[in-house]
């Protein structure tokens, strides 16, 4: 943070360029310019604030990202992992429902992906004994 503060200091007190920033604060030009354009989405000045300690720098520029409202739901591992076992029945298939229930949910090709990933984890003994626990 507290080349944060220097970066902000020299741009808006003294108006020296991105690269000159950068050299005297040893990093790179593209983190100054991003510091910069946080710094002017947050509405910061220089001086900043004196009630502006570290952390409320830190959360001003680097506000915590937050779930997007548009969250897709999550197919039930469990569920598509034991429909598998039963004949004739596919990924392909199972991605089709789930596309049914939630139509804004994943497209065919992440849903398998995401399902392969998961099935990776699945402990080999719980594969073979023919039914799945849920820990």
């Amino acid at each position: 943070m507290r080349k944060v503060k220097e970066i902000l200091r020299l741009r808006l007190s003294l108006g020296l360029g991105v690269r000159q920033i950068a050299r005297s604060c040893s990093v790179s030009h593209s983190t100054v310019s991003e510091v910069l354009t946080r710094a002017e989405t947050a509405g910061l000045s220089w001086p900043l604030p004196e009630d502006l300690d570290e952390a409320a720098l830190e959360s001003r520029l680097y506000p915590a990202a937050s779930r997007p409202k548009d969250a897709k739901p999550m197919p039930d591992m469990v569920h598509i992992h034991r429909e598998l076992r039963r004949k004739g029945v596919t990924l392909q298939l199972l991605w089709e429902e789930y596309k049914q229930a939630h139509p804004d949910g994943y497209q065919r090709s992440q849903f398998c992906h995401l399902y392969r990933t998961w099935a990776k984890t699945v402990d080999v003994t719980m594969r073979q004994s023919g039914r799945l626990l849920r820990t």
